[in-house]
C-alpha cells in the first residue's frame, strides 16, 4: 500500500503533459488488450451478449456518480435526442465488436482512425459548419488512406472491413449528436443516459442469443468491461489536463499495440498496406484535430482584462 501511495504521489506531481501522455499510452494499451479479449470471447459467445455486458459493466461504474449526484441532476427534456444518440452508439459498438471477431485486429484499428473524417463530413453537411479547403484536403487524403487499407483493386474487399466503416460512421454520428446536445444537457447526464439506454437496448439482443458463460468466459467479460471503462477514464482525465489536439497523437499507439498483441496471441501479421493506410488516415485525423483546435481558440471570446 505504501508503494502504491508513493507511486500515485509521484505520478500526480509530474507535469500535466507527462501525466496525460502516460494516461493516453495506458488507455491505448487497454483498448488493444480489450480488442484481443473480445476476439477470444467471440469464439464461443455471441457478439450481442458481449456488447450487453460491456454496457452493463459501464453502467455499473456510473452508479456511484448517479447516487452522489441525485436524480434531480438527470432530469432532462432531450430524452428523444439522448435515445437516438444511444442507438447510434450501440449500433457502432455492435459493428465494431462484430468486425473484431473476424477481421485482423490491426485492420480494425487502422480503419477506426477514420472517425474524424466522417465527423468533419457530418459537421459540414448536417450541422452546416464552415469547413475550409485545408480540412477538406485532409479528409480527402484520409479517405485515400482508407482505400490503401481496403485494397479494393488487389482482392475482394472484406465485408467486415465495411462493417468497421459502418461502425465508425455510427460513432461519428454519436459524436455529432453529443456536440449538439452539450448546449442543452450536462456532460454527466449524457454519459449516464448513454450507458443506461445502451444497456437497456442491448438486453433484448443479448437474450436472443443467450448462453450462460462459464467461469473463464465470465472473467473475459468482466475484463472487457473493466478495460473499456479504464480506457475511457484515462482518456477523459488526459483531456482534462491537455488539449485534445495534443492528446490525439498518442492514439496512434493503438495500432502497434494491437499488432503486437495480435501477433503473439493470434499469430496475425499486419500487411504493409495496413501500416501505410493507417498512418495516412491518422495523419489526416491529426491535422483535422489541430485545425479544429486552432479554429476554436480563434473563435473563443477574449478573457483578458480591458
Amino acid at each position: 500500500m505504501t508503494f502504491l501511495r508513493d507511486f500515485w504521489r509521484f505520478f500526480f506531481d509530474l507535469p500535466p503533459m507527462f501525466q496525460a501522455g502516460a494516461l493516453m499510452i495506458g488507455g491505448a494499451f487497454c483498448v488493444a488488450t480489450q480488442n484481443a479479449m473480445i476476439r477470444a470471447a467471440s469464439e464461443d459467445i455471441h457478439t450481442f451478449e458481449i456488447v450487453f455486458f460491456r454496457n452493463l459493466f459501464g453502467l455499473a461504474v456510473m452508479l456511484p456518480w448517479f447516487i452522489k449526484s441525485g436524480s434531480s441532476t438527470l432530469r432532462v427534456r432531450q430524452t428523444g435526442g439522448l435515445l437516438l444518440m444511444s442507438i447510434c452508439h450501440l449500433a457502432g459498438m455492435v459493428c465494431y465488436f462484430l468486425a473484431i471477431a473476424y477481421l485482423p485486429l490491426a485492420d480494425v484499428i487502422a480503419l477506426s482512425f477514420s472517425k474524424p473524417l466522417f465527423v468533419t463530413l457530418g459537421a459540414a453537411v448536417i450541422l452546416a459548419e464552415v469547413v475550409k479547403a485545408r480540412r477538406w484536403s485532409a479528409v480527402l487524403i484520409g479517405f485515400i488512406g482508407v482505400m490503401i487499407v481496403l485494397r479494393p483493386g488487389a482482392d475482394v474487399v472484406s465485408a467486415y472491413a465495411l462493417v468497421v466503416l459502418a461502425g465508425t460512421i455510427m460513432g461519428a454520428a454519436t459524436s455529432l449528436m453529443i456536440k449538439h446536445l452539450t448546449g442543452r444537457v450536462s456532460v454527466g447526464a449524457i454519459v449516464w443516459y448513454q450507458a443506461l439506454f445502451a444497456t437497456a437496448l442491448s438486453l433484448p439482443l443479448c437474450l436472443l442469443h443467450w448462453r450462460m458463460p462459464d467461469m473463464a468466459e465470465w472473467a473475459l467479460l468482466i475484463a472487457i468491461g473493466a478495460l473499456g471503462t479504464l480506457s475511457w477514464l484515462s482518456a477523459t482525465r488526459a483531456l482534462a489536463l491537455i488539449d485534445a489536439s495534443a492528446a490525439a497523437p498518442f492514439e496512434f499507439l493503438r495500432l502497434p499495440f494491437a499488432a503486437l498483441i495480435a501477433y503473439f496471441v493470434f499469430a496475425e501479421i499486419p500487411k504493409l498496406t495496413t501500416w501505410l493506410g493507417g498512418a495516412v488516415i491518422f495523419a489526416a485525423a491529426i491535422y483535422i484535430a489541430r485545425r479544429e483546435a486552432l479554429a476554436a481558440r480563434r473563435s473563443a471570446p477574449s478573457t483578458s482584462p480591458r
